[in-house]
């Protein structure tokens, strides 16, 4: 007889989702939530948005215009990528047409996996860079792509000096030796998370010449084109030579105006690319909030306004996270874990290796130093960080277990908290 209660005897899960279940933000978000006094763990800011931006919000929420409770243009609001085609013909030196070379998502990640989903198939290889942003391998595989990993390797020098990001650099054999006739794409990711590296000219003339040559698309995620410190330059690869018809930039509004919940993102690329990334978008989220993007366009109107003028929060951000950074490298320095100066972004990587003796051994477990490590710290000291062979593949991970990634971009109030840990710290290992 038929029963209402009987189990479903066939495999539910879809096949493309084996081996991507586990999500180290799941764990460390709530080691975090439980154990934690200073989260610099999540890359996200806690000091406010900028008040011309909540302003935008406020006056799109309860002005006039009712239509802003409705439906917008599906693929960007049109203030929006008005705007933004405006300031992208300004920053690549070339035509960017607001309805066919931009599309606003659900906040880069959705930007993310629109281009891996639209222009990736079965078989392809996707070059990835190491350290990376970890959504790039799970959205590689489930589009049915096959990642294939090339490190930065670090330099460290021989001066004695604190390392910098730069000193992290591509073996340019290694990374040529990595395309092939099934290499689709290559992911760039500059400025990097979590490692803060901000690519020069000539590492990203070396990465668009074998994409060239080898006819690879670029997908090159820019999120914190805004965060670069120490009067370096963020140089947009499809400004190089042959970029342009192959690339797709990615960009946050959460990232660029400090605003991660608001899920405002971008990409920006020629119309044979962004035509598949709609269709994508069209049947998936389909939509952005309304509201946001139309306060996003009024904080880019103003940053137009004031394009490389003193008051542009453009370059006041950076300016104010640059001052954040180096509270933070000489706190973590003077406890002994040696940081890794980042040029961009606003994560900072740190040697942990002094301090094993202080973390005890967990018998019958291969879990990496840093991940003992991280929630030995989060649990006993209610620090949260992140540990850095998270941002690696699992045939590289093991060479990268001596490091931590923090977030610096937090209240002075924040970070004063995180250096009152790590001075107690200290003292207690010298008592």
């Amino acid at each position: 007889s038929f029963s209402l209660q009987a189990k479903m005897s066939r495999p539910v899960q879809a096949r493309r989702l084996e081996g991507i279940d586990k999500n180290i933000w799941v764990e460390f978000v709530k080691l975090a939530a439980t154990y934690s006094k200073v989260n610099l763990g999540q890359g996200f800011p806690d000091f406010p948005a900028p008040d011309f931006l909540t302003e935008a919000f406020m006056r799109a929420l309860s002005g006039g215009n009712h239509m802003l409770h409705q439906y917008t243009r599906a693929f960007g609001h049109p203030p929006l990528v008005k705007v933004l085609a405006q300031f992208f013909e300004k920053l690549l030196g070339r035509d960017v047409d607001p309805m066919t070379n931009v599309m606003v998502t659900v906040g880069a990640y959705q930007a993310l996996f629109c281009c891996f989903q639209a222009l990736v198939d079965e078989g392809d290889e996707v070059i990835i860079i190491e350290p990376f942003f970890d959504c790039y391998e799970p959205m590689v595989k489930m589009a049915g792509g096959t990642p294939v990993f090339v490190p930065l390797r670090p330099n460290p020098p021989k001066d004695g000096k604190l390392m910098s990001s730069a000193d992290w650099q591509l073996d340019p054999a290694e990374l040529a030796s990595k395309f092939s006739e099934r290499t689709k794409a290559i992911v760039l990711n500059s400025p990097n998370n979590p490692l803060g590296k901000v690519f020069s000219r000539g590492e990203l003339g070396l990465i668009a010449e074998l994409c060239v040559k080898h006819d690879v698309l670029c997908i090159s995620d820019e999120v914190y084109e805004w965060l670069v410190y120490d009067g370096k330059q963020h140089i947009r690869i499809a400004s190089l030579q042959g970029m342009w018809d192959r690339t797709v930039i990615i960009g946050s509004a959460g990232k660029t105006f400090s605003a991660t919940g608001w899920k405002v993102g971008w990409v920006v690329g020629p119309n044979r690319l962004l035509q598949h990334l709609r269709t994508v978008h069209q049947n998936s989220v389909y939509h952005c909030a309304t509201i946001a993007q139309e306060a996003v366009a009024q904080g880019f109107q103003r940053e137009l306004m004031l394009y490389g003028k003193p008051e542009s929060y453009f370059v006041q951000l950076p300016k104010e996270l640059q001052q954040k950074r180096d509270w933070l490298v000489q706190s973590l320095d003077g406890v002994g874990m040696k940081p890794i100066i980042p040029e961009g972004t606003y994560f900072l990587v740190a040697d942990i290796s002094q301090f094993k003796s202080d973390v005890p051994e967990v018998p019958n477990s291969d879990e990496p130093y840093d991940y003992r490590f991280a929630k030995w710290m989060v649990k006993n000291k209610g620090l949260a960080a992140i540990p850095l062979s998270a941002f690696y593949s699992e045939a590289h991970k093991n060479n990268y277990t001596n490091f931590i990634r923090f977030c610096f971009a937090k209240e002075e109030a924040t970070l004063k908290a995180a250096n009152d840990i790590l001075q107690k710290w200290k003292q207690e290992k010298t008592s």
